[in-house]
């Protein structure tokens, strides 16, 4: 398995964040990850970054323990979180030759992975220069620029138009066509279009989790709403 959460628990003081969930996705998975505000979405995905320790269970990322592991954890990963973590002052080129050094990719890996995400006629830009849509290129560019097997995205559509958001989906998809991806929204016509599978949280636990083929009949908006009301 690409993602393995076993009985997973986080305590925050008295507020109990996750409760005792357990999920695994196979590779080649392109699996929608939705929840309300404050389900314990972002929470899991921490967990399996290994940036929050779980109160009680494992985690396993290809097989690694990301808690007794954790360096080798992370190689595996490509994450971009919900509010994207840029360096605003770097130009686009110059944040993207950051990233590689520290992964230790060459810098025709940067300028391929500038192409593949569209980036190429911004690259003269400062990042605080940039629509937001390209910002969120930039933040997927930087989360495959090592070729990750596992891509964990924390909402990555927020905020942008219908046409950026055809766009980023169209990359999603073609990454997930040989990699494993988690990603979570709360646009339900995003899941319907690219995932193959849909894990719905709420108040912490694991309420639905199910095949596309298991959604053909059913209306998701209507299924969502009867799961977590």
């Amino acid at each position: 398995m690409s993602i393995e959460v076993q009985n997973i628990s986080k305590d925050y003081g008295t507020q109990k964040a996750l409760d005792n969930i357990s999920f695994s996705i196979k590779k080649g998975e392109i699996v929608g990850f939705l929840g309300p505000n404050g389900a314990g979405k972002s929470t899991t995905m921490k967990i399996l970054n290994g940036f929050v320790k779980a109160t009680e269970g494992t985690a396993f990322v290809n097989g690694i323990n990301v808690v007794e592991n954790p360096i080798a954890a992370k190689q595996q990963i490509g994450y971009l979180a919900e509010h994207n973590p840029l360096y605003l002052d770097m130009y686009v080129r110059e944040y993207l030759n950051f990233c590689a050094s520290i992964h230790k990719v060459s810098k025709e890996k940067v300028e391929s992975i500038i192409a593949k995400v569209d980036l190429t006629p911004e690259v003269h830009k400062k990042i605080k220069q940039l629509s937001k849509g390209y910002r969120q290129r930039v933040g997927l560019a930087s989360a495959m620029l090592h070729n990750p097997d596992v891509l964990i995205l924390d909402e990555p559509t927020t905020g942008l138009d219908p046409n950026q958001l055809v766009e980023i989906r169209a990359l999603i998809k073609d990454f997930g066509a040989d990699k494993t991806v988690l990603f979570s929204t709360h646009i339900l016509q995003e899941v319907e279009a690219i995932c193959d599978r849909v894990i719905i949280i709420n108040k912490g636990v694991v309420v639905a989790d199910l095949q596309k083929e298991a959604l053909k009949n059913k209306n998701l908006e209507d299924l969502f709403r009867a799961l977590t009301n």
